[in-house]
C-alpha cells in the first residue's frame, strides 16, 4: 500500500437500487479501492461512510468528482489511517468495556468513537452531537454531520454510562451521603468564607480550601475556582460542600459561571459536582478536563 492514499469518504446517496453498485464500478475504473464501509439509512437517502485507497496524487477534488459523478452528494473527504480499517462492531464492544471500567473517560471515548472533537473547532462549520451523562452535558464536534443512527449510538453509550454511574459503589456512596455527614472525630466540617477563599474546618483546623480567582480573560462572567482537600479528609463529602459554598461566593463577586480545571484523569471533580446538585458542561481537551458550571441562580451564602 506504499504508493497508495488512505481516505475516509462520507457521502449521501439516493436510496434506490443499483446507486451502490454505480459508485462501486466508477472506483474500479478509476483504480481506487473500497476497504471498509458502513451504511446510515434514512428516510429517503442513505450516508455511507467508505474507507477507500487511492493512487498517489489524488486529493479531496478527485474523490468528490467520483461521488458526484455517481449520484452523491454532501461529500467530506479527510485523510484516514490503517486503524480506520478496524472492524466497526469491535470497535463499538472496545468502547463499551473501555466505558465500564472507567467511566469518568466517557467524553475521550466516544470522541475517539465517532472521530468527533470535544472542542468546536474553530471557524470551521460543523455539526453537534450533545449527549446526557447524569447531569452534565459532554458535547461532540466534527465536520461530518452525525447521522440519525449516530445519535441513537451515542445515545446508547450514554445510558450504558448512566447505569455504571448508578450501580458504581464510589458514586453511589457519594451520591446517597446525607447532608450533614459526621467525620471521623465525631465533628461536622464548618466553612467559613473570607474575601475570595472558603476553608473548611474540622475542630479549628483547615481540612480543605475553595479559592475563587479572577474573571477569565475570554469572559468577565466567568470565574475559575480551585478545590484542595487534605488527603486524609478526602470521600467524606468536605469537597461538596466547599464546591456549593464557593460556587456561592464566586456568585456573589459577580460570576455567572465557574470554570474547574483538572487533569483528565481525575476521577473525583464529576460526581462531586453531581453530589452537590449542580448541572455542568464538560469539555476534554489533551490532558485537561473542564467543567463549566452555572452559578447565576445560587443563592447567596449564609451571612
Amino acid at each position: 500500500m506504499a504508493d497508495k492514499m488512505l481516505w475516509r469518504v462520507r457521502a449521501t446517496l439516493p436510496d434506490r437500487p443499483g446507486t451502490l453498485a454505480a459508485l462501486a464500478q466508477r472506483c474500479g475504473e478509476a483504480g481506487v479501492n473500497i476497504l471498509g464501509m458502513q451504511i446510515f439509512p434514512e428516510l429517503d437517502q442513505v450516508t455511507d461512510e467508505f474507507v477507500v485507497s487511492t493512487p498517489r496524487g489524488w486529493g479531496e477534488a478527485e474523490i468528490n468528482d467520483l461521488v458526484v459523478a455517481s449520484g452523491g452528494g454532501s461529500t467530506v473527504v479527510q485523510v484516514a489511517h490503517e486503524a480506520s480499517l478496524a472492524d466497526q462492531p469491535t470497535r463499538y464492544v472496545q468502547a463499551a468495556c473501555h466505558i465500564l471500567e472507567r467511566p469518568m473517560s466517557f467524553h475521550e471515548i466516544v470522541a475517539r468513537l465517532f472521530d468527533a472533537e470535544a472542542e468546536a473547532p474553530p471557524g470551521v462549520v460543523h455539526d453537534t452531537m450533545e449527549l446526557r451523562v447524569a447531569d452534565v452535558d459532554v458535547q461532540l464536534h466534527r465536520t461530518a454531520p452525525f447521522t440519525e443512527t449516530e445519535h441513537a449510538r451515542g445515545a446508547a453509550m450514554a445510558s450504558l454510562v448512566n447505569d455504571r454511574l448508578d450501580r458504581g459503589r464510589e458514586w453511589a456512596a457519594i451520591g446517597t451521603a446525607p447532608p450533614v455527614r459526621r467525620l471521623g472525630t465525631g465533628s461536622s466540617p464548618e466553612l467559613v468564607a473570607t474575601g475570595e477563599t472558603v476553608t473548611a474546618l474540622v475542630d479549628g483546623i483547615a481540612v480543605g480550601i475553595g479559592q475563587v480567582h479572577a474573571p477569565t480573560a475570554e469572559d468577565e462572567n466567568v470565574r475559575v475556582i480551585d478545590l484542595r482537600v487534605d488527603p486524609a479528609w478526602q470521600r467524606r463529602g468536605i469537597g461538596t460542600k466547599l464546591l456549593v459554598d464557593t460556587a456561592k461566593l464566586a456568585h456573589m463577586l459577580g460570576a455567572a459561571e465557574i470554570l474547574i480545571t483538572t487533569e483528565s484523569d481525575n476521577q473525583a471533580v464529576l460526581p462531586m459536582v453531581l453530589a452537590a446538585g449542580m448541572r455542568g458542561r464538560i469539555r476534554m481537551a489533551g490532558d485537561l478536563l473542564t467543567v463549566k458550571v452555572p452559578v447565576r441562580d445560587l443563592k447567596p451564602l449564609d451571612g
